[in-house]
């Protein structure tokens, strides 16, 4: 397998020490979320993990344009280049998908998404540009940021064709969720669930503690994209839910977010799902399931790691992908 291996983090106050891991075991790049109502602010935890590591890349998968003013967002990339250098850091951008329906809102327009990347390229470069008719720029004096231009790239979190056509024309790269996006040099597939250990079961505690959020993930999604058809026993799902006022459902239904299965999803995530979805493999599992994704395109795969022990989680799949 030639994939490049990453990672991807659900940000917590320790992800700093989860990308020093990561690090060890020679994962090229740690990708933090951005989603304020689940996790803390993204970029204080990749400063953090900077100062704590000397290679790895680093940077948020994905930043949200709708939460920073761009020169909000360009300031913060460049104080993670003061702490790690360009050469470790890469930023992915998407629509929003997940941290803007953790908000109540949906995903942002592409167009307006590729203004706010167009914008913050040119503020990067040190040039003058327009956001809300103003004219801003990167002004810091000498020792308050790095000098500019500064050079990082971008990857876009896309699938369909207008974020494709987006990230052709402004990306470096491509972050497809789930799924590798094809015809790009630059594919970085996002991967969920856990390693089995031989004889172990889809259905067992440990199990289910790392990876059955992958599972809730889909029932949520199932929701959001109005499939309920794809998801087993869905009416009786769905039902867990009906208390909750139509109003503030997106908070219950996103609690827990990839990092853990809340109480109305957990009599709903078994083993069998689990399985079925390919979020808990055997280690010759993952090795075909990888292979298949470098088939489809794939170049790098960003592996999310989730329960009590992420290093068991981080060892086991590096373990898996490189054996």
């Amino acid at each position: 397998m030639t994939l490049r291996l990453s990672c991807a983090f659900a940000t917590s106050l320790e992800s700093h020490e989860h990308a020093r891991v990561a690090e060890d075991l020679g994962y090229e790049r740690a990708f933090f979320y951005d989603s304020p109502a689940l996790y803390p602010d993204v970029w204080v935890q990749l400063c953090r993990a900077a100062e704590r590591t000397a290679r790895i890349g680093l940077g948020p998968g994905v930043l949200i344009p709708s939460l920073r003013h761009p020169l909000v967002t360009a300031s913060a990339v460049a104080t993670l280049v003061s702490l790690a250098g360009e050469d470790r850091v890469a930023v992915a951008v998407g629509s929003g998908f997940t941290g803007r329906l953790a908000m109540g809102r949906r995903p942002l327009p592409w167009g307006y998404v590729a203004r706010y990347v167009e914008t913050v390229k040119a503020l990067l470069r040190g040039e003058q540009t327009q956001w809300d008719d103003a004219v801003i720029q990167m002004i810091h004096p000498a020792g308050f940021a790095p000098a500019r231009p500064i050079h990082v790239p971008f990857v876009m979190a896309a699938s369909g064709p207008k974020g494709v056509a987006v990230a052709r024309r402004l990306g470096d790269g491509v972050f497809g969720a789930l799924w590798p996006v094809p015809g790009f040099d630059w594919s970085i597939m996002l991967s969920c669930g856990t390693v089995l250990d031989e004889g172990e079961d889809p259905g067992d505690p440990r199990v289910i503690a790392a990876a059955g959020y992958a599972a809730a993930l889909r029932m949520h999604a199932a929701v959001e994209y109005d499939r309920l058809d794809s998801v087993p026993d869905a009416v009786r799902w769905r039902a867990a839910y009906d208390d909750v006022p139509p109003r503030a459902r997106h908070l219950a239904l996103h609690a827990g977010h990839m990092v853990e299965v809340n109480e109305r999803d957990r009599p709903f995530v078994r083993g069998e799902l689990l399985a079925a979805g390919g979020w808990a493999l055997s280690a010759q599992g993952w090795r075909e399931r990888l292979a298949a994704a470098e088939a489809a395109g794939a170049t790098e795969v960003a592996y999310q790691p989730a329960g009590p022990d992420i290093r068991r989680e981080l060892e086991a799949f590096a373990d898996a992908a490189r054996r």
